[in-house]
């Protein structure tokens, strides 16, 4: 990425969370994305790749944001599902996107509710009660409309109420189970047309946020979606408190 004086005064070390592939679009994206949010915002982040294998025994909470990228199934599901609780626990800003979306429901189910058992078809075919199924319509190279909850981060992240969206998954959470969750404190902030959730959120966190939507994918590229600025902006206020 781009070096150069953040107008913020601190640069952020961010942790990739994914098995990096140049076959994964959102993959390809992220370097540009990263010097955009240098030039355009001044937010420099210090990024740092963690295959999923690694994320588990990675200090990931020396970081100042984790971000659990796209690209499942993962080499690693519990190394994933590590780097969310990391984040959650102390307070480190986090994104999770497409599958990261996935596992921080797989990490909040198990974790926080109990849910021991909460598997994630993908990677437990013969699972005979998952949290996360294949959707009834893929969502692979799909736009769709995502409607924020009012007052929520994802609102004020997004800027807006409505906003359109691009996907690239087949899998998200069996709605049956999300009533659990929701009794435990995670907000479903964020929904499409069907009222099918798509975004989450924990409101007693600086920045914990996870979208099934990619941002990544946002545009051609090269303007950072607001909800990776956001990221960066926590990121970057995470490292002035340090």
């Amino acid at each position: 990425m781009i070096r150069m004086t953040p107008a913020h005064g601190h640069v952020a070390k961010i942790a990739l969370v994914g098995d990096r592939s140049p076959h994964v679009a959102s993959h390809t994206r992220i370097p540009g994305l990263l010097d955009a949010l240098a030039e355009r915002d001044g937010l420099v982040l210090d990024a740092y790749w963690i295959p999923t294998p690694d994320a588990a025994t990675v200090p990931l909470d020396g970081f100042d944001a984790v971000w659990v990228l796209p690209g499942s199934p993962y080499a690693s599901e519990a190394g994933a599902v590590a780097a969310v609780r990391t984040a959650r626990e102390h307070g480190i800003p986090f994104l999770g996107t497409c599958g990261g979306f996935q596992h921080t429901l797989l990490e909040y189910a198990r974790t926080v509710c109990g849910m021991t058992g909460a598997g994630h078809a993908e990677n437990d075919p013969e699972a005979e009660d998952p949290l996360i199924a294949p959707l009834a319509c893929s969502l692979v190279g799909h736009e769709g409309v995502v409607h924020a909850r009012p007052g929520s981060l994802a609102e004020a992240v997004l800027g807006a109420e409505r906003s359109t969206e691009r996907y690239h998954c087949q899998y998200g959470p069996v709605e049956r189970h999300l009533p659990v969750l929701v009794e435990h404190g995670l907000v479903l902030s964020g929904h499409d047309e069907d009222g099918q959730v798509r975004i989450v959120e924990l409101t007693e966190h600086p920045f914990f946020l996870a979208t099934l939507f990619q941002p990544e994918l946002y545009g051609d590229g090269t303007r950072p979606h607001p909800v990776l600025r956001a990221l960066a902006t926590a990121a970057v206020a995470h490292a002035a408190a340090r």
